[in-house]
């Protein structure tokens, strides 16, 4: 029977929080580059999440130091914790980036992108809010796909983009700025199919 402690659904409780402000990041980058005024103030909003989310896990990683009995695998649980901190990490980072290469306007490829990421953490959301009750949910699945289904759309949008680049623009600068603002879009959807597939995976071991 697959029951969970109070004290054991701290690690679901903070993966849930994590998840939530993950959404807040990607919501945040996509106000930065929709709405592209008040840079450094913006970017600012992007570290204070992102400082939370390193909160989160700390937090899940000092319950799993303490924990004897854990409700999944202790791995598992620190896979999840790792690869929900990259997300947020490779958000922060893209924004830093308009900073620090002196982007001067969005391309709207790099919209689309942002605007799948949204997509991609809130489908995240619900998967890791359904996590805890994998034994009996009805949509863990059906989310799970919906997150690999969003990373795919990503990848074509991503390869359409980096040809679009290096056909188009003809500015080497500019070039070498956007390549590596769409590949940290890029590895932000790969970090959230990532945590889809471990949490995949948990459901298969716990059936």
């Amino acid at each position: 029977m697959f029951r969970i402690t109070a004290k054991e659904g701290v690690f679901f409780d903070l993966f849930v929080s994590t998840a939530e402000d993950t959404c807040k990041a990607a919501k945040q980058l996509e106000e930065l580059m929709t709405n592209y005024v008040n840079v450094d103030e913006k970017i600012g909003a992007l570290e204070e999440i992102e400082h939370r989310c390193d909160g989160h896990v700390h937090r899940m990683l000092e319950h799993l130091n303490r924990s004897f009995i854990t409700p999944i695998d202790r791995e598992d649980i620190f896979e999840i914790a790792k690869e929900l901190d990259n997300i947020t990490d490779a958000i922060e980072s893209t924004g830093h980036r308009f900073r620090m290469f002196n982007v001067k306007s969005i391309r709207e490829d790099a919209i689309t992108l942002t605007k799948l990421m949204v997509q991609c953490t809130e489908e995240l959301l619900n998967v890791m809010s359904e996590l805890k009750k994998m034994k009996t949910s009805k949509t863990l699945k059906n989310k799970i796909i919906e997150v690999n289904r969003i990373e795919n759309v990503g990848d074509d949008i991503f390869r359409g983009a980096m040809q679009k680049l290096f056909v188009s623009e003809h500015d080497p600068l500019e070039v070498i700025k956007w390549k590596e603002i769409y590949e940290y879009l890029e590895n932000t959807l790969d970090a959230c199919e990532d945590v889809a597939n471990i949490v995949e995976g948990v459901a298969m071991k716990n059936a």
